[in-house]
């Protein structure tokens, strides 16, 4: 049997982010903005990092989104140097997509529950005993596990290309979420074989808990990424990628709503949708009891010093081998190519 790759809470880190008087936050803003506009670079930032640094890349011409349009952005965009504000998995993909850019990020410290959990040798020797199975991996994965795959997908279209795989009869080796994968094998009906790995922010909503503040909130809407489990999802109101959910925010009816992903999404939620409100779904615990609190710790390492740094000193620059990078950008082309709806 497949052994469970869901990081331990001892293996998930602790990040306590730096207080910054208003003063200390604008002082680094303006520096960042210079250092930008002096490298000719440009800031691509996830929805679930701080919400400064999430101003700082709209405001300075790069953007916010989820890593696909992070990876679509990245790889378009003329300048040569980009800073991805995320977590690893995304600065590598930048590289890969555009190896003649400069990619720093504000800490390589910063990685992924998922790609923690999902060990290149050891998912190597998972393929080779499935030789039959089409490979099709989530982007939250190392440069060395995309190089693997014959597909690379995200949340927000995972369900397409499986959709498309399975009308074509492939049979699907998936990784690494389980949950991920278990929605889309529900919904499409397609044969998969599931890695067993997690998210350590969404794996800990709980239906049981949901369905308590449910009774405290009855008007409200329930958003639900899908990396959750499946009894949270079954409960949603809408379920999808960061980008779907920022979409149904502003398109659902209700003015409240229980939000089932990183509380880093809510900057742009509220922002987009001054006159509703979003609540924090109930995660397995609280404070030391819980090892995320609905908030990635790797996702908050990514602060304005730590930017500054990378920027004005050309600290944490990306590098992938080319015999990898080569391997891996083929399923990326894939994913990207894919028709859109």
């Amino acid at each position: 049997m497949l052994a469970d790759y869901t990081l331990e809470s001892s293996s998930v880190p602790v990040h306590t982010t730096t207080v910054l008087d208003d003063e200390e936050k604008e002082a680094l803003r303006t520096e960042i903005r210079l250092l930008i506009e002096r490298q000719n670079a440009v800031l691509v930032a996830h929805y679930y990092v701080d919400g400064d640094i999430q101003d700082l890349a709209e405001e300075t011409g790069g953007c916010v989104a989820d890593s696909l349009e992070m990876a679509r952005f990245g790889r378009d965009h003329s300048a040569p140097t980009l800073v991805v504000a995320g977590v690893r998995f995304m600065g590598e993909t930048a590289k890969i997509l555009a190896p003649q850019k400069r990619v720093l990020m504000p800490t390589l410290a910063a990685e992924c529950s998922l790609d923690i959990g999902c060990p290149p040798d050891e998912f190597e020797a998972f393929i080779a005993d499935h030789p039959d199975r089409t490979v099709v991996v989530y982007a939250n994965t190392s440069a060395r596990v995309k190089a693997l795959s014959d597909w690379v997908v995200t949340s927000s279209v995972g369900l397409r290309i499986v959709e498309h795989l399975a009308a074509n009869d492939e049979k699907i080796l998936w990784a690494p979420d389980q949950h991920l994968g278990g929605y889309i094998q529900a919904e499409t009906g397609a044969d998969m074989l599931l890695w067993r790995g997690a998210c350590v922010v969404h794996e800990e909503f709980k239906a049981s808990a949901m369905a308590d503040m449910r009774r405290v909130y009855p008007e409200a809407g329930i958003l639900v990424h899908p990396e959750s489990p499946a009894a949270v999802v079954a409960m949603a109101d809408c379920v999808g990628s960061t980008s779907q959910i920022l979409k149904a925010a502003g398109d659902l009816p209700h003015e409240t709503f229980i939000v089932a992903t990183d509380r880093g999404l809510f900057h742009k939620m509220r922002q987009a949708n001054p006159q509703k409100r979003f609540i924090e779904a109930p995660t397995a615990g609280d404070g030391a009891t819980c090892r995320s609190c609905a908030h990635c710790p790797w996702m908050a390492m990514n602060e304005l010093r730590e930017l500054r740094d990378a920027l004005r000193d050309g600290s944490n620059e990306i590098l992938v081998d080319l015999e990898t990078a080569e391997r891996a950008i083929l399923p990326l082309r894939r994913m990207l190519d894919f028709p859109t709806p």
